[in-house]
């Protein structure tokens, strides 16, 4: 490593859903060397811990390796040929509390058309008898390039795939060029739950509050939504309730960024509504330094709580007599939410979308959530973000209304269906990271039944800037 320049090209950092893999793609080829640095925990019960293997370029055959390991007061060593050859040990939900495996994974010459070696050094961290270490010298018998490295999560005890790697797992991905040579496709900032490159643009992408600091004056294009609003509920036999309305997306361009530190803020969703007289929580502002905030997304309305609420896109109304309007949305950040019907089955609007307006309510079917914006399908390809539909990527979509409301594509939940007499019939939540809302609960003909809304989808922050 004396001789040789060492350079980040891509971080993950697991968000709050998990993760049963993670990918590091598009890799570029003009390094030597690639290292892993990994920080991770998963949610296999094993008290002894838990595992993840490696798969390249979307396949894990043709790996081989030669095995040490400890563990406590034992040791031992093993060959092997099977999907888990080449892995490392990481702590499990079984393993000492609030503490990750760590682990370093180091590939020569990536690039060549000979086969590739692997080592992996990894430690699961676990403050008990059986904690673990190994040490393993690995091959990939191909001949191709390496332009993908997966890391799966695994149980312990067969080394199968199983269960995901929990929140704040982190992973980094360093090229490695040779002393002399100037490494290529670089990023020029540093912030950011995932880096990445997609052969023309960096992209840091913020799925939680952060730092963004360039490392030299730039120019960047700066996506930010907001998070979106909790869809209204309903109880007994009350009405169907309106959908959240999504996040407001604004996307800044061509901002000249200095050395400096910016405070990236990643709004939260708002939590759906618990009780019929309240109408569902608005989402949270989501800012990229001191640029114009996206605004909160509104919350839907509540039976006999009231109206949809205003926001970067307006809660839907809902199915109730004097709370069936929808909210309207901010001038350049989203749509108004949908009006709920209260003259026949009582059914909440959608709330609106960066891309159209939440539809009314209408008899026996809630109003569709508003669709979302799919201008910046690009970024979600590149970065595997927002809602993918059909090939497109959408963000910011409105949730739907209570009695069957389709959610709006862009993350938008789906509206609580009206299991008339039956079980309950709860808003389903709006997608994290994308912005969307949350849908309205369902209508239920039950006198002692309660329904919730769907939670709001949390908001992102994307930068990027040109390699």
């Amino acid at each position: 490593m004396a001789n040789e320049t060492m350079v980040l090209l891509e971080k993950i950092v697991v968000p709050a859903a998990g993760a049963s893999s993670i990918t590091f793609t598009s890799i570029p080829q003009s390094y030597t060397d690639l290292k892993i640095v990994v920080s991770a925990r998963n949610d296999d019960s094993n008290s002894a811990g838990g595992l993840f293997y490696v798969g390249l370029n979307g396949v894990s055959t043709n790996l081989s390796s030669r095995v040490l390991y400890g563990y406590g007061s034992g040791a031992g060593s093993l060959s092997s040929t099977a999907a888990s050859a080449i892995f490392g040990y990481t702590t499990s939900s079984g393993s000492t509390a609030s503490t990750f495996g760590n682990a370093e994974i180091y590939i020569p010459n990536y690039t060549s058309s000979n086969n590739k070696s692997i080592s992996v050094d990894a430690v699961n961290e676990n403050n008990a008898t059986d904690g673990r270490q190994n040490l393993v010298a690995g091959l990939w018998s191909s001949s191709s390039a390496i332009t993908s490295v997966t890391l799966y999560s695994a149980r312990i005890s067969d080394g199968a795939a199983s269960g995901s790697f929990v929140q704040y797992s982190t992973f980094y991905l360093y090229g490695v060029a040779k002393q002399g040579v100037t490494p290529t496709n670089a990023p020029a900032a540093t912030g950011g739950d995932r880096i990445l490159f997609d052969g023309t643009y960096w992209y840091h992408v913020f799925t939680s509050s952060g730092t963004f600091t360039p490392k030299k004056n730039l120019s960047s294009d700066i996506l930010v939504i907001a998070g979106g609003g909790g869809g209204g509920t309903t109880s007994g036999d009350g009405a169907g309730a309106g959908g959240g309305g999504a996040g407001g997306l604004l996307a800044h361009t061509s901002q000249s960024l200095t050395v400096q530190n910016y405070t990236v803020t990643v709004g939260g969703g708002g939590a759906g509504s618990t009780s019929r007289n309240a109408q569902g929580s608005d989402g949270e502002n989501s800012q990229f330094g001191s640029l114009t905030a996206a605004t909160k997304g509104g919350g839907g309305g509540s039976a006999q709580g009231g109206a949809g609420r205003t926001g970067g896109c307006g809660g839907g109304g809902s199915g109730y007599a004097g709370s069936t309007a929808g909210a309207t949305g901010t001038s350049g950040q989203g749509n108004s939410g949908g009006n709920g019907d209260a003259t026949s089955f009582f059914t909440g609007g959608g709330g609106g979308g960066r891309g159209t307006a939440g539809s009314n309510g209408v008899s026996g079917t809630g109003g569709a959530g508003g669709a979302g914006s799919s201008s910046y399908s690009s970024w979600g390809s590149a970065t595997s973000t927002g809602q993918l539909v059909s090939g497109t990527y959408y963000y910011a979509g409105g949730g739907g209304g209570g009695y069957n409301g389709a959610g709006g594509s862009g993350g938008g939940g789906a509206g609580g269906a009206s299991n008339v007499g039956t079980t309950a019939a709860n808003g389903v939540a709006g997608t994290p990271n994308t912005g969307g809302g949350g849908g309205g609960a369902g209508y239920r003909n039950s006198p002692d039944g309660s329904q919730v809304g769907g939670n709001g989808g949390s908001g992102i922050v994307i930068v990027r800037y040109a390699a």
